[in-house]
């Protein structure tokens, strides 16, 4: 299922079928699929802060207005998750991705009951970066 052209619904999907350590490879299954990002962009203006992890995010900004992020992180599991994450708003617009709930989107996929709080405690930080830089973009 890890195909870059893999939806937020068909991991959800596939997911659901799931358990344990299954859910545990197709998330490092979609974190090896996402686009790599040049060691250049690692920076500590691109860092997430609050992860337990180091997550780095950069946005772009495509010819059409659209939102492109890169991301990557050294933990496969945290990759993953930002795998996850950027399904829910990569390449939409700024005002789609401010109307996005993306904590609704990832609620299927119940990740606080599935790891540990380590792994998911920078998951309101990511998203509040991405947000944010939807904001900027919007206005």
């Amino acid at each position: 299922m890890t195909d870059t052209a893999a939806t937020l619904d068909d991991v959800r999907e596939e997911y659901a079928f799931l358990e344990g350590d299954d859910r545990y490879r197709l998330l490092v299954d979609l974190g090896r699929a996402l686009e790599p990002m040049p060691d250049a962009l690692k920076t500590d203006a691109t860092l997430v802060r609050g992860c337990s992890a180091s997550v780095w995010v950069y946005p772009a900004v495509r010819d059409d207005g659209r939102l492109h992020f890169l991301a990557d992180s050294n933990a496969h599991i945290t990759k993953g998750i930002i795998a996850l994450v950027l399904l829910t708003v990569q390449d939409r617009t700024p005002g789609e991705i401010l109307s996005t709930d993306i904590e609704r989107e990832l609620s299927a996929f119940n990740l606080k009951a599935q790891l540990s709080s380590n792994r998911t405690q920078g998951i309101p930080n990511m998203i509040a970066l991405i947000r944010e830089t939807a904001a900027r973009y919007a206005a």
